[in-house]
């Protein structure tokens, strides 16, 4: 099953490193790089327009009634995930865009798909696991900018919230969700038959803004102004972090008496940050020409999460196959 999981990970990781190079070599300007943004606030309303339709009202309705656990997941990935991005920029390891994206990175939503699936290779509460990530994900259309506004003048953070900002994100992210959610009596079957589309669009729109976001930073001069130095601090900064965010939902798990199944939601959907909503909202809240930078942080971060989180869910499964085997 882990072999499974990756195996629909994989391209899409091929597809982003893919989509960085292109707008590295090849940057959408003048005319080009106008029709890349309109095509990209197509594909985010789109995105979250059919965010908005998956949505169960019944998934909502069951999971509040595990709420000491949503509560756990929501206070690890809005506030505990914060108060480390704070203290992380507040020392000088990086400084700019670099590290108002990593300050961004933890003020974002959890996973949905990666997380319901390593809670289920782990043989945890998958059901609760789906309540969570949603919770987390409809949460963070509020909660994420407004954390955006209130923390990012952190020293190295140079973001904040207009006016124009919040019309945009009400415009861009929160009616096409709200519309979609409406409208799921009409068009929840066909999302839900519709899958292979659904994943074409979701990844597709984050290309978008990937290969518009980049190649509006490289255009100026954003590898010029990143070193090779600057890469390495920045994966082991995104190894640290998440390295002290799964020790600490381990150990919050054993605190608050979770049994197994919850305290592996606890750990799976507390420790993940959202690529699939950070890059959309990235492009909302901040100028263009710092968005791919903003981004960097948040698709490594995407990428260590995967690994180390795919290695964690074997070793919870092992033990039960071992017994299988013996």
């Amino acid at each position: 099953m882990l072999r499974r999981v990756l195996a629909v990970f994989e391209p899409f990781i091929g597809a982003l490193l893919g989509t960085v190079l292109l707008a590295s070599f090849l940057p959408a300007r003048g005319v080009a790089a106008s029709v890349f943004d309109v095509l990209t606030t197509a594909g985010i309303v789109l995105l979250f327009f059919l965010h908005g339709a998956k949505l169960s009202r019944q998934a909502l309705i069951d999971g509040a009634r595990n709420w000491r656990l949503h509560l756990a997941v929501l206070a690890t990935t809005f506030v505990l995930f914060p108060l480390l991005g704070l203290g992380l920029v507040s020392l000088p390891l990086l400084d700019g865009p670099m590290a108002a994206g990593l300050l961004f990175l933890t003020l974002l939503p959890s996973t949905v798909q990666s997380s319901i699936a390593f809670t289920a290779i782990a043989r945890g509460n998958v059901a609760a696991a789906v309540c969570s990530a949603s919770f987390s994900n409809l949460i963070g259309i509020f909660v994420t900018p407004a954390l955006v506004a209130l923390l990012m003048t952190a020293p190295g953070a140079s973001a904040g919230i207009s006016i124009e900002s919040v019309e945009t994100i009400a415009l861009q992210l929160l009616l096409p969700f709200l519309l979609g959610h409406a409208l799921r009596p009409w068009l929840g079957g066909f999302v839900s038959r519709q899958k292979r589309l659904v994943t074409m669009v979701d990844r597709g729109s984050i290309l978008l803004v990937v290969y518009t976001a980049f190649s509006a930073a490289v255009v100026e001069g954003l590898w010029q102004r990143v070193s090779g130095e600057t890469l390495a601090v920045l994966l082991l900064v995104c190894c640290v972090l998440l390295g002290a965010v799964l020790l600490l939902t381990y150990l919050a798990g054993r605190l608050l008496r979770f049994d197994r199944g919850d305290a592996i939601v606890l750990l799976f959907c507390g420790s993940k940050k959202s690529l699939a909503s950070g890059v959309p909202m990235a492009g909302v809240l901040f100028p263009a020409a710092q968005v791919g930078a903003v981004i960097l942080p948040v698709m490594i971060f995407h990428q260590i999460q995967l690994i180390a989180c795919a290695v964690i869910a074997r070793r919870y499964a092992g033990p039960a196959a071992g017994e299988r085997d013996s």
